[in-house]
């Protein structure tokens, strides 16, 4: 920490130091040493604010206001500051085209399906509302016309997928439900976001034909490129996989020539309409094309692969010139609406998101944990915001206001989503109150006696129910399931075995469930996915009202083992060296030249992995 300080001693005196700023644009090209500074100081602040645990796009923003016009006028051309940032949007835009799945979004769950249709609509007509509302009140400070009731609806309609699934990736939960509802969430927002980038140059001038004629723009090019992506694009990229340092290249280019073929389509509607049109599509727009028909290329992985090397690169590039493009704060008005922005987009989660995830058929808990982890601005609403400004449709208070509005938000993404069932455990009593009931915990006979009960159900109990389906049948009917994730009773009602909702952490929901009849008892969820309890809890209770059960449960540390020993365990295994065992077994058939004859045997004893028919793929 002492020499982070001194670095940023040193950088005061030396990169802020106005003499030493202009030796060094006289020294290199301005547009090099514009580009230079952006990235050493979002370098030094991200290093501060990783330290802090404090998002890094927020320290990236702050970059750009610290340099820009309004901070320590580090940038020495002001020009380049419309280039900077238009490079970062036109490559952004091409990454999240790269990323969207639309094949993954039709095949999700009928829940996030009708959530996912009708969240944004309605989380921007509530935006509109409320706008609306303030002005009819009086209350709308720096807030005016209708644009702004638009844009500030669209702004809180969409949350964070930098942030949210980074976040799930780093806590390993994105494979979790409350990570599935998530994940689906920000596909259909990304959809959407696209759908307000195609109509938003017509919302200046709402008429039906210039209307038109912009879809039409895009429908061309999207099949243009969907065409050379099927056609000549795999040829070229078959010719650069020979020198894999190349596909990157190929891949900027092939997003570049898209761009240009975009800009250059009104020359199309002059020559097909013979007047004037407005077929041209935006660059974010056609970038955003490019990404999604390249994604659909034998070699997208290695593309994606490739260009993620760069992507914080660009990333940055975009927030600090967005940052820099911040005009000076000269009323209250800005922190005013970012202040709203900030509130109405977590109401907004607790008026819209939860009800529609759990009357869709989601359960209270994930509903409400999806959604308080989905409570923050969109990196896409600031590139709206970005094309809104441009295209003057909202004031440069306005765009201000967004980015300060997500820098809250993000402020706050980290401790909601650590705090998320915290939270939901304090306002679960007024959300039943309120009639979001969770579902009965008691679906089968109170009396009833089991062999087998498995406490919690994810990827491991998935596969176990699957291969006691196949070997011994008859035991399936007398296993009882106890998860939180009503989403799947159904799935396992109908492979045979009981099932029932219930909280792991409340004893109460094991004592009902029978648990002090059972015969065997297993863990299978690890403590990383737990909420409430442990395996080591988990076995404590089970012991406690079970004296006689056999009683298996997991751990993932090595020292924990030894702690749900003591708790009452007859057994524990571990993941890791179960699968390190079986991986031993493999090399040592590899290493003897025999690995196909293993692979024949397991299969035919099990059945190839791709065959088979689990509750959870």
């Amino acid at each position: 920490m002492t020499a982070l300080i001194s670095l940023l001693f040193v950088t005061f005196f030396v990169f802020f130091d106005p003499s030493f700023a202009f030796a060094a644009a006289t020294e290199m090209p301005p547009l090099v040493y514009d580009i230079g500074i952006s990235i050493f100081i979002a370098s030094i602040l991200a290093i501060v604010f990783v330290r802090l645990k404090i998002p890094s796009i927020a320290a990236f923003l702050l970059s750009g206001i610290l340099i820009g016009p309004i901070g320590l006028r580090l940038i020495t051309h002001p020009e380049n500051i419309d280039t900077i940032a238009e490079l970062g949007f036109i490559l952004l835009l091409f990454m999240i085209g790269m990323e969207i799945d639309l094949r993954r979004m039709l095949r999700s769950g009928k829940m996030i399906i009708i959530t996912g249709f009708l969240q944004y609509p309605i989380s921007v007509l509530f935006g509109f509302v409320v706008v609306k509302g303030l002005l009819w009140l009086g209350l709308s400070t720096g807030l005016n016309g209708t644009y702004d009731a638009l844009y500030f609806g669209i702004f809180i309609a969409g949350s964070s997928t930098l942030l949210v699934i980074k976040l799930f990736q780093e806590k390993y939960e994105l494979d979790t439900e409350p990570g599935r509802i998530a994940l689906g969430i920000l596909v259909f927002q990304d959809f959407w976001a696209i759908i307000v980038i195609i109509m938003q140059p017509t919302f200046s001038n709402p008429e039906l034909v210039p209307a038109l004629m912009s879809c039409l723009g895009i429908v061309i090019l999207s099949i243009l490129s969907y065409s050379l992506a099927k056609s000549l694009v795999p040829i070229v990229f078959r010719w650069l996989a020979k020198e894999p340092q190349l596909i990157l290249v190929g891949a900027i280019g092939w997003c570049f020539t898209i761009v240009f073929i975009g800009g250059g389509l009104d020359y199309v509607g002059v020559y097909i309409f013979g007047q004037n049109s407005v077929m041209s599509v935006a660059t974010g727009m056609s970038a955003l094309i490019a990404g999604m028909t390249i994604a659909t290329l034998p070699y997208s992985r290695e593309i994606v692969a490739k260009v993620g090397i760069v992507r914080d690169f660009f990333i940055t590039l975009f927030f600090v010139g967005l940052g820099m493009s911040i005009p000076p704060i000269t009323g209250i008005s800005v922190v005013v609406i970012a202040i709203a922005l900030a509130f109405f987009a977590l109401l907004s989660r607790q008026l819209i998101f939860f009800p529609l995830l759990y009357f869709t058929g989601g359960d209270q808990r994930h509903a409400e944990v999806a959604s308080i982890r989905l409570a923050q601005l969109s990196e896409f609403g600031l590139v709206i915001a970005y094309l809104g400004s441009q295209y003057g449709h909202i004031s440069d208070e306005f765009a201000s206001a967004i980015i300060f509005g997500f820098i809250i938000t993000a402020l706050l993404t980290p401790p909601l989503y650590k705090h998320a069932y915290d939270i939901h455990r304090f306002i679960a009593p007024f959300l039943q109150k309120l009639g979001f009931k969770e579902p009965a915990e008691s679906l089968e006979e109170t009396d009833k006696e089991y062999d087998l009960v498995l406490l919690g159900f994810h990827r491991v109990a998935s596969s176990l129910l699957h291969e006691i389906a196949k070997h011994k049948p008859e035991l399936v009917s007398r296993i009882l399931v106890i998860d939180f994730n009503v989403q799947l009773h159904a799935a396992i009602r109908k492979l045979g075995a009981n099932v029932r909702y219930g909280d792991l952490s409340n004893d109460d929901t094991l004592m009902h469930a029978g648990i002090d009849r059972a015969k065997v008892v297993v863990a299978t969820i690890p403590d990383d996915i737990l909420r409430g309890t442990s395996n080591q809890k988990l076995v404590q209770t089970v012991r406690n009202m079970n004296k006689s059960a056999i009683v298996i449960a997991n751990a993932e540390e090595l020292s924990s083992a030894k702690d749900v020993y003591a708790s009452g365990a007859d057994y524990v295994y571990m993941g890791r060296i179960n699968t390190a065992r079986s991986l031993e077994e493999i090399i040592t058939r590899t290493m003897e030249g025999s690995i196909k004859d293993y692979r024949q045997e397991q299969e035919e004893l099990y059945g190839p992995h791709h065959e088979r028919s689990e509750i959870l793929k």
